[in-house]
This record gives structure tokens, sequence and C-alpha cells, in this order.
């Protein structure tokens, strides 16, 4: 095999929920270093949901980088959640809470009539901040934190200020909508195409490429590109897109555009991924959910902070249905990964196009029983990704565009990976189908937070 040329490597930096995950790759995609920076997901009440910014969205990035050790890189992108936003001073640095996605800062109450999911978030995310910091320097998402710190450019990409709608209207920063949040226009970061070169990397000479939204460099790498084709992100927030020919709209989906010319991606984001299974794993026992009698699972109703896809209800709350005394910890953790791969199924059920297969990525696709679950509730074989940190590796090619080492976001598809294909389970398919059907009952009743629980705001 002809080795590769060391000056070809490139950087992907991945600004998670619970961690930076960053790689080096080469041009075929193979992950040459690796290095993960966990950082704590705060949950200072039921409703809100934030980041220490310093910790994660600066002092993240800069660790990972140096912990790679790749000084020969040749380019450096960062990925990142969305929405996100904090206020920083003239150094660049967080001054307030790092909001996220769901938090009730950044509430936008859904009209009774309204089918389709609320936007505004980020300008509610805005407007707070503002009030809380009016002097700040900048009111910057994630991804403008981390590239200011790695190269003194406060930038997004145009996908990440889509998603500040009405704050970004198509071209630019709205002046009226931030000075409505009370922001001045100028205090929002740049903004520039995806792959675009936009600066130096301090100390040293790699290029600093605009990334883009962690989904999307999820994506990208995934090869999930033919109408009907399911990509599931398995990270903190579960993930579900459909691939389909032409764009439509269905109540309590999202459609965005695919970067395949034409296509576009049906689905959305839920909050009955990682997020969930990691309190239900801080919550029970030790268990083997690959032991347990198809006959004896409950049913959880996922819903520990709200659901997004496809509910929009932030004030949902978890239910655990049809527990008795011959229930152990593995039959409830069996049932937790079914009620996120319930969800997986609804989203897919409810757009409604031919689905062939599904693609699993992100780093919960390293949790076995979770995959085996999703491919249970769906009946369909599951081809799960050959790298965990797929935003990251995303990233990695997007910086190659940067330095013209690649042409076309769409050539991202060669690297794409399959490491293993998990298979239903027969045995299973009768009992996995009546508990989908109560599953789906229990999304019908919808459960509140008790008036005892409220935390004062």
């Amino acid at each position: 095999m002809t080795p590769v040329s060391r000056k070809e490597v490139t950087i992907g930096i991945d600004v998670g929920s619970t961690a930076v995950k960053a790689v080096a790759a080469d041009a075929d995609g193979r992950v040459v270093a690796r290095t993960r920076v966990p950082h704590q997901l705060r949950v200072p009440a039921p409703d809100r949901l934030e980041h220490d910014a310093d910790e994660a969205w600066r002092r993240g990035p800069l660790t990972a980088l140096t912990r790679l050790a790749r000084p020969d890189a040749r380019a450096v992108a960062v990925s990142a959640m969305v929405p996100s936003l904090t206020a920083v001073d003239s150094a660049g640095r967080p001054i307030t809470p790092g909001l996220l996605y769901g938090d009730s800062r950044g509430r936008v109450p859904a009209a009774a009539d309204q089918p389709f999911p609320p936007v505004g978030e980020a300008a509610e995310f805005l407007r707070w901040t503002a009030a809380a910091a009016p002097d700040a320097a900048g009111y910057w998402p994630a991804p403008a934190v981390a590239n200011y710190a790695l190269a003194g450019e406060a930038v997004v990409d145009y996908a990440t200020a889509y998603t500040t709608v009405p704050l970004f209207d198509g071209t630019g920063w709205s002046a009226d909508a931030c000075d409505e949040c009370g922001v001045a226009v100028e205090r929002m970061p740049l903004v520039e195409a995806t792959g675009a070169a936009a600066g130096r990397v301090r100390g040293g000479d790699a290029v600093l490429a605009v990334g883009a939204i962690d989904a999307l460099c999820e994506q990208i790498v995934a090869g999930a590109d033919q109408d009907g084709d399911v990509l599931v992100l398995c990270g903190t927030t579960l993930i579900v897109w459909t691939t389909i020919p032409e764009a439509r709209q269905v109540p309590g989906l999202w459609t965005i555009p695919h970067t395949a010319a034409g296509k576009s991606q049906i689905g959305g984001a839920s909050n009955a991924g990682g997020l969930f299974l990691g309190w239900v794993d801080r919550l029970v026992g030790p268990g083997d959910p690959s032991t347990v009698d198809p006959h004896r699972v409950p049913v959880w109703s996922p819903y520990v902070r709200g659901e997004r896809t496809p509910l929009h209800d932030p004030d949902r709350r978890c239910v655990l249905d049809g527990l008795d005394l011959t229930h152990d910890a593995a039959a409830l953790r069996r049932a937790a990964y079914e009620a996120s791969a319930f969800v997986v199924r609804q989203i897919i059920d409810l757009g409604g196009a031919a689905t062939g297969r599904i693609v699993a990525a992100g780093g919960g696709t390293r949790v076995q029983p979770w995959m085996q679950a999703i491919a249970d509730a769906t009946g369909r074989p599951v081809q799960v990704s050959a790298v965990a940190e797929g935003a990251a590796l995303g990233a990695a090619f997007l910086a190659r565009l940067a330095v013209g080492l690649e042409s076309s976001i769409t050539d991202a598809a060669r690297w794409a990976a399959i490491e293993r294909v998990v298979e239903p389970d027969p045995a299973w398919a009768a009992e996995i189908e009546a508990r989908y059907l109560r599953f789906l009952e229990l999304a019908d009743k919808p459960s509140r937070p008790s008036r005892s629980s409220a935390v004062p705001r």
C-alpha cells in the first residue's frame, strides 16, 4: 500500500454535549489520531440545559488540538451542536452560561393550532444573554467561541446561522431582529461558507476552515445518501433523517436540504438519545439487556426533559408503564433502549417515505444493546459506521476543502465505512410490536410535571 503523505492530514474538532471529540484523518478518511476531552452537561433546573462555555467551547477545543499533537496538519475545522449561545468579553472568553437546545430561556410558545415546530429559540437565547451581560463584546454560538480560541476568528457557517432565524435573514444578521433582542448587529459573529479558509491556527501553519453543524458533518461521511436511506445519529441527542427525493412538509418533522443536489432530509432531533439513556444508566443497577425474556419488558415513555421531534412539547415527562415485581435492572435497561428505538421508528413512520437501509453513526453506536433495539424495533438491519466520531471526521473533510485538497463536499461519501451490521432478532418481533403500540398510546397521553416538583425560576 502506498503511504499517504503526512502533509495531507487534516483535523476535525467536534464540540458535543458531553465532550469535545477530535480526530486527525488522512486523505482516505483513516483516523490517524483521536482524542476526547470530557466536559459537564449542566442541568441546574429541570427545564435548563447549559455548559460552562469557557470549559466546553474554548478550553476544550484548545486542549483537544494540543493532545492530537499533529503539527503537520494542513487545516482544522470545527463542528458543534445547535442552537447554542454565550456572551464573551473582548478576549473572546465566555462570561455567561453556554445555553443549549431545549433550555427554557429559549422557549418559544407554539400556537395550539400550529402543527409545525416553532422557530426562534436562538433569538430568545440572545434576549436572555443580552440582559444578563449587556456590555459584552460579542454574543457567539459554540463554533464562534472555538474558532476564535483556535485562530482569532469569530466565525460560523451559514447552516449554523440559519438555525437562528429570525436573527439571520438568509444573507446576514438582521439589524432589526438583533436590536429587538437588545444587541447591536456588530456584536454577532462573522458568517462564511462551509469549507472556506477563515484564518491561521495560532502558533502554527494550519488553516482554520469554516466547519458546520455536527449533524451535517456526520451526514456527509455516513454514506446515507440514496432515497430511502435512514441516518440515525446516536449521541446525547438522537437525530433521525430519511433521505427523500424532494422537499415536503410533515407536521411535527423538520425538512432540510441534503448535501446531495436536489435531495432533502426529513426527520429531526429527539431527547430520547444519550441524554435519556445516560439518566437511566445512573438510576438503574447493572443488568445485561441481552438476557431478558422478550415477553417481560415494561415500556418507557422517555421524555425525561420534554421532547423535541415529533412532539415539540417541553413539558412532557417520563413514564415507566407496566412495571411489576418480576422486572429487574436488565429488563428496565432493555426497555430504555427500546424506547429510544421506538422514537426512531416513530420519526421514520411519520416521514412517510419508502425506507431502505438504516445507517447508525455517533458515539452511541458502540453501545450494542442500543443498536440491537433499533434493529428490533424497526425490523431492519442497522449498518454501524466504522468511526464513532462522525462529526469530527466530517469536519476533517471540510478542512480539506479550505486548502484545495478537495473540490466538492459530496466527495466526503468516499470516507463512509461500515464496521458491522446488526440484524433484528425474530424472537422479539411480536412482543416489540405490541410494546411499540403501547409507546404510541402513552405519547397520546402527555404527562406533566407535578406542582410539588416544580423548581422556582
